[in-house]
């Protein structure tokens, strides 16, 4: 049998890469430093003696080893002072660079504001807590739904595909209402128009003393449901014109504002349940991490409790293909990532067979 052959020292079986001509070091166009060193290329030659407990300094590679733990901590102070000027260019003195930091957050010049000129409208802004005696029906207001959506949005921000599911599908919900609104408010006008034709010129009812009300909403979907109220109320105040000048009986115009109603108050129910059992504490820390396998057993009594409650996020939302129109959410994942969470997305697709949607809201609560 034949004797296997010697094993060689480290310091002669790996022999150095030929630096460029008059350096001592690798060298990359990617490099932090002016001189071009090349961090990756000299950690990886010299890697088992910065491993070593004891590394040998007769190893020839020694000095190299030495000018890497160098650049190691060239590197660090030069990404400290990167971030003390933050960013900053470094003709620009350090007094002025660090002045970025006490540039204080956006506010709002004035107030911001809107009118109402109806009680429907009002009613739909502020809600209707449940009287003592509970003769009347419990009423979810714009206002409690912005407190809502402004949670949701902050759960967006921790990465939870059910946030992002339900933000998505309130803007396609408001997408389709404002439609619906646009579309009855042509029906109503062109009854305006037709007495305009014969002669009767009919303006808009409005309030004497329309309600000015500060809008205060934390997140950009709350200035959504303002517009939303403000549309509603211009609405009631052409129904309540018709019905005034005699274009439209009084039980018509209930019945036209009733349908109206009900058609808002459905997705303020809906943003409200979502935001009740996704704030909840057990389901607080949901994320997309919980989805992937090896996650630990809180992890997994997170999805199977959000899973009963919603169904599955639509594949495209849990992905991220499909964004919300505003998402506290910074996370950018690399391409192997996101072939994890399409794994996961269509492993769920395959177990459940199709995709759940939410649950639809009841009549509880309409006006």
């Amino acid at each position: 049998m034949a004797k296997a052959a010697p094993k060689k020292a480290k310091s002669e079986a790996v022999q150095p890469p030929p630096p460029p001509a008059g350096k001592t070091f690798l060298t990359t166009v990617n490099s932090p430093f002016p001189d071009g060193y090349d961090m990756d290329a000299e950690r990886a030659y010299v890697a088992d003696l910065l491993e070593a407990e004891n590394p040998d300094e007769m190893d020839p590679r020694w000095p190299r080893m030495v000018e890497y733990e160098e650049r190691v901590q060239r590197l660090k102070e030069m990404e400290e002072e990167y971030r003390l000027r933050h960013g900053a260019d470094k003709v620009v003195p350090y007094v002025e660079a660090t002045a970025m930091r006490d540039i204080g957050a956006l506010v709002d010049e004035e107030q911001d504001a809107m009118l109402i000129h109806t009680k429907e409208a009002f009613r739909l802004f502020m809600g209707r807590a449940t009287d003592p005696a509970r003769r009347f029906m419990t009423i979810i207001g714009a206002k409690r739904v912005g407190a809502c959506l402004r949670a949701i949005w902050y759960l967006s921000g921790k990465d939870n595909p059910y946030a992002d599911w339900a933000l998505v599908d309130l803007g396609d919900q408001l997408d389709q209402l404002k439609k619906f609104l646009g579309q009855e408010l042509n029906r109503y006008e062109a009854l305006l128009a037709q007495a305009k034709r014969r002669g009767l010129i009919f303006s808009v009812l409005m309030s004497k003393q329309p309600k000015q009300v500060e809008i205060g909403f934390k997140s950009p979907y709350g200035y959504g449901i303002a517009e939303l109220v403000v549309s509603y109320d211009y609405l009631a105040r052409v129904i309540k014109t018709l019905v005034r000048k005699d274009l439209m009986s009084d039980d018509q115009g209930r019945i036209e504002m009733r349908a109206v109603t009900r058609r808002v108050l459905a997705l303020f129910m809906q943003m409200v349940r979502f935001e009740r059992y996704l704030m909840r504490p057990e389901l607080r820390d949901l994320s997309r991490r919980d989805f992937v396998p090896g996650a630990d057993e809180m992890a997994g009594k997170r999805v199977l409790a959000v899973r009963e409650l919603f169904g599955e996020v639509p594949k495209e939302v849990f992905t991220g293909v499909i964004k919300p129109r505003h998402s506290r959410r910074r996370v950018y994942l690399s391409e192997a990532e996101l072939r994890l969470l399409e794994d996961v997305a269509l492993a769920q697709q395959a177990g459940d067979g199709q995709e759940t949607a939410p649950a639809e809201a009841t009549d509880e609560g309409l006006i």
